[in-house]
């Protein structure tokens, strides 16, 4: 008998300490004497749980203003803090947190793990455009991975090196005029070490998943109507549609290479290449936070600039905004579909 008690006074123990943890995390996300901690603190029991709605260029957020997509909260519609505006409201009456993060890997993953260590956020939504290394993308198509990976992850090879792990890049198999060998030799692409909030041991891993349920919501969302215009004369020539499935390459390198574009296709059957996308799924991983991921094609990676439409060449900057566009309306459309759907991550 005082076996059985004791053991369900661990158990009434246990529940109160992860109630107990669950409250501080929720009100001490900032120092207790920092300026904002009591603004954050009202941010977080006045609403949420949050998603948190990344983008990383003036063109994606300038798309979410202008559609009235996002609506702010009356009381408190934003704060700043580490140099970034969080915007607090709803989308499709889902609450909301949406930020910029700027470009770039270390920009994307510095500014979700602020997200998630402040503000009580249930799972990052990530938007953007991208180029395409998949010739059956077009313009303006929007693409749900299913898999990102970073590969600007390198191990550059010794001349004459012997070949192992992960594919290869031989420089000299793009010397002009003809192949040979080049002091440059290879790169190995290299995979990335991640580490878990569940205390599951540090694994390296070269394709990083989107969070099943989310990834199998967003598959509702294939026959999505998208805009295939830019005003009342520019149009493309095909409807864009929402790709489901396929793979993600993330580097801090801007390309535009079309020798490097049929590369990363070749070998790694990467569909969009963006500069962000895995330092945002990346940081989810590790926190334990589920995330999907929206790019709108907005060229042909290191192809010539510009795009037939119906009555001409829409510019680089046009196909840009109509990528983000695209983008942006899977997006919130998934948002709204997050309202009503449980998706809670799986352990």
């Amino acid at each position: 008998m005082a076996a059985a008690m004791r053991g369900v006074m661990e158990v009434m123990l246990g529940v109160i300490l992860v109630g107990f943890v669950d409250h501080v995390r929720l009100s001490v996300q900032l120092k207790s004497s920092h300026p904002l901690h009591g603004v954050v603190d009202s941010i977080n029991g006045e609403g949420g749980p949050y998603i948190g709605l990344v983008m990383a260029y003036p063109t994606e957020e300038a798309v979410l203003v202008d559609s009235g997509l996002f609506v702010p909260s009356s009381d408190l519609p934003w704060v700043g803090l580490s140099g970034r505006r969080f915007n607090i409201g709803r989308i499709r009456g889902v609450d909301v947190i949406y930020v910029m993060s700027g470009e770039q890997t270390l920009n994307a993953g510095i500014t979700v793990q602020i997200l998630i260590d402040v503000f009580d956020i249930k799972g990052i939504v990530h938007y953007g455009t991208a180029g395409s290394a998949n010739d059956s993308l077009s313009i303006g198509d929007v693409s749900v991975p299913k898999y990102v990976a970073f590969t600007g992850s390198w191990n550059w090879k010794e001349f004459h090196s012997e070949e192992e792990g992960l594919p290869e890049l031989k420089f000299g198999a793009y010397n002009l005029p003809a192949m040979g060998d080049n002091l440059l030799a290879k790169i190995e692409f290299a995979p990335e070490q991640v580490y878990y909030s569940n205390g599951k041991p540090m694994e390296e891993v070269f394709w990083l998943p989107v969070e099943p349920k989310w990834f199998n919501l967003s598959s509702q969302l294939v026959d999505l109507e998208l805009q295939q215009c830019i005003n009342g004369t520019n149009c493309l020539p095909e409807t864009p549609k929402v790709v489901y499935g396929l793979r993600a390459s993330t580097a801090d390198i801007f390309l535009d290479n079309a020798a490097y574009r049929k590369y990363l296709f070749g070998k790694f059957n990467v569909s969009t290449v963006d500069e962000e996308s895995s330092a945002v799924l990346m940081t989810s991983i590790t926190n334990g936070v589920p995330c999907v991921v929206f790019r709108g094609v907005s060229d042909l990676a290191g192809a010539a600039t510009g795009q037939k439409s119906t009555s001409g060449l829409l510019s680089s900057s046009s196909l840009s905004s109509l990528a983000a566009v695209n983008a942006l309306i899977v997006a919130a459309e998934f948002i709204g579909l997050s309202g009503t759907a449980s998706l809670k991550q799986e352990q």
